[in-house]
């Protein structure tokens, strides 16, 4: 596989970004945007989740397709971003049909952040707004790292931010990640430089440092965060033909890129999730290795998303942790 032209989600055609964010705040939020809706699944590792309408995304459940995913930073109150995002798509004229109102299908997962220092004193909740302003600056252009829902994200001992990365497969199908990473666990091997994901990086787009030369069981990361203050959440999108059940298997799959980039992963502490989505655009031309291989890309494209966002954070005035350029600079 190799990257799309952006080495972005939006490198899946029909696909847009929008970030939003308040440094004052130190939050935002992200939204993931279809010129149609698109079909949509996910999937819950960690043990303390925060999320909004995700049980109709089961297979077995009544609607097909969504309009938006959400990602947000500010733990429950961040849910309100969807409200926001579903404000900017019935002005649009965009819903689930039911007589004579469409109704907005928004899907959406937080991250807690509320504690990095940011002025959480608001009188009425920003988020809605936040959502609205991401929904409005949606493109297939947006920036990473210290940017919409990943603004005040802390891992371990960095400080995290919003990543992503893509890959076109032999067959033209594309996929794609984009990840607010907020994790318990560390990103880098070691307390070291070398990340993680290091054997699934594609030329330098992290560093190009390479592995570590082996895993150190006296660098175990510390338990510096409490139950439900830490979460990464994502999304991986595809443009090839799945039905729910098949990007439900997707997002399951996607889950090995996280395991891959954070050290530990799926912790009670966090509240990891991996939403999928599928525009429908290209065929599957075999079922069974196209599913096979789009599992697989999606677990890469993820891995080298955590480590992006990771990479590309910028510090900022009251930063609580340092960046990864602030302490390892680029090589």
């Amino acid at each position: 596989m190799r990257p799309g032209p952006r080495n972005l989600i939006t490198d899946v055609a029909g696909l847009r970004v929008g970030n939003a964010s308040d440094d004052r705040l130190r939050s935002g939020a992200t939204v993931l945007l279809g010129d149609r809706p698109f079909v949509a699944g996910v999937h819950v590792m960690g043990g303390a989740p925060g999320t909004r309408e995700t049980d109709l995304l089961a297979p077995d459940k009544l609607v097909a397709e969504v309009d938006a995913l959400v990602l947000s930073g500010g733990s429950a109150f961040g849910l309100d971003a969807c409200s926001g995002v579903a404000d900017g798509l019935r002005a649009a004229g965009r819903g689930f049909a039911v007589g004579d109102q469409k109704v907005p299908i928004v899907p959406g997962a937080i991250l807690f952040d509320l504690l990095n220092g940011g002025d959480k004193g608001w009188a009425e909740n920003p988020y809605r707004a936040l959502g609205r302003a991401a929904f409005d600056a949606a493109d297939v252009s947006f920036g990473v790292g210290t940017a919409g829902a990943g603004t005040g994200a802390v891992t371990h001992d960095l400080k995290g931010g919003l990543g992503s990365a893509s890959a076109v497969l032999e067959s033209g199908i594309t996929v794609g990640a984009l990840v607010a990473v907020n994790a318990i666990g560390s990103v880098t091997a070691n307390g070291g430089p070398q990340f993680w994901a290091a054997p699934w990086e594609i030329g330098a787009e992290f560093g190009g440092l390479g592995p570590a030369v082996a895993y150190d069981p006296a660098a175990e990361p510390v338990l510096s965060k409490q139950l439900g203050e830490a979460t990464t959440i994502a999304i991986v999108a595809t443009d090839a033909a799945l039905d729910k059940a098949q990007v439900t298997r997707m997002a399951i799959a996607a889950h090995d890129g996280m395991s891959r980039a954070i050290v530990p992963a799926h912790t009670p502490f966090d509240g990891d999730l991996v939403f999928a989505a599928a525009t429908g655009a290209r065929a599957l031309t075999d079922p069974h290795t196209d599913a096979f291989l789009i599992g697989h890309a999606a677990a890469c494209c993820l891995a080298r998303a955590i480590a992006r966002a990771v990479f590309e954070a910028n510090a900022r005035p009251g930063d609580r942790v340092p960046t990864w350029q602030t302490r390892f600079g680029r090589s």
